[in-house]
């Protein structure tokens, strides 16, 4: 399969934008907050599944501060360059133990081809989602990134991601607390367009892009 580019936009973004601010009262108030700021779209597979990997239980700035010892000691991010560095010296980068052996068994994965990455972009999301979930460290969350940032799906709902509860609650329910039911109906008025909602809901929270 080709290299997609890095950087690459979502040719659904700017209707995806005008869709959502005619449906939704806060996103109409939310998005245009942002300008020209949109989902960056990660080109290699098994780069955006390492910075998920990485990117689980801690915040979006740990997550880049460990990236990138991660990329000083590997910088090329490459299975076979990150599966020689071992999982100690992955440790060393500001993983835990149990990321680091997730991460070296990524690699494995994918120098093996056992995971059949040429066929993901024909593949339905829930499909996707059953194959990467076989692969050690990588549950349904660190599959529904992999959905938006290399796949760039429009409709991924990432119930399991708490940056999208704080983000409903405190733009939908003032701060109190949310369930994944009251995300979920929050949310009925997205489709087909979960993915971009999500985002902007990141950003009101965190103005350093997200980034998988």
């Amino acid at each position: 399969m080709a290299k997609k580019p890095d950087n690459l936009i979502p040719d659904y973004w700017e209707d995806a934008k005008a869709e959502l601010m005619k449906r939704d009262r806060i996103l109409r108030r939310l998005i245009p907050q942002f300008g020209d700021l949109h989902l960056v779209g990660r080109g290699e597979p098994f780069v955006t599944l390492a910075r998920s990997i990485v990117g689980q239980q801690i915040s979006v700035k740990a997550a880049q501060s460990v990236w990138e010892r991660l990329l000083g000691a590997c910088p090329r991010m490459t299975p076979a360059a990150l599966q020689k560095l071992g999982v100690d010296k992955l440790a060393a980068c500001g993983l835990s133990k149990r990321k680091a052996e997730y991460l070296s068994d990524l690699a494995r994965h994918f120098r093996d081809d056992s995971v059949t990455q040429r066929d993901w972009s024909a593949m339905d999301d829930e499909d996707v989602i059953a194959e990467l979930v076989q692969i050690r460290g990588i549950g349904r969350w660190t599959a529904e990134m992999f959905l938006i940032f290399n796949l760039l799906r429009p409709n991924v709902l990432p119930l399991d991601d708490l940056g999208l509860l704080r983000g409903i609650s405190t733009n939908y329910f003032s701060g109190e607390p949310v369930s994944r039911s009251d995300a979920r109906e929050v949310a009925a008025n997205w489709e087909p367009w979960r993915t971009v909602a999500t985002w902007y809901l990141w950003r009101s929270l965190d103005p350093v892009p997200v980034e998988y």
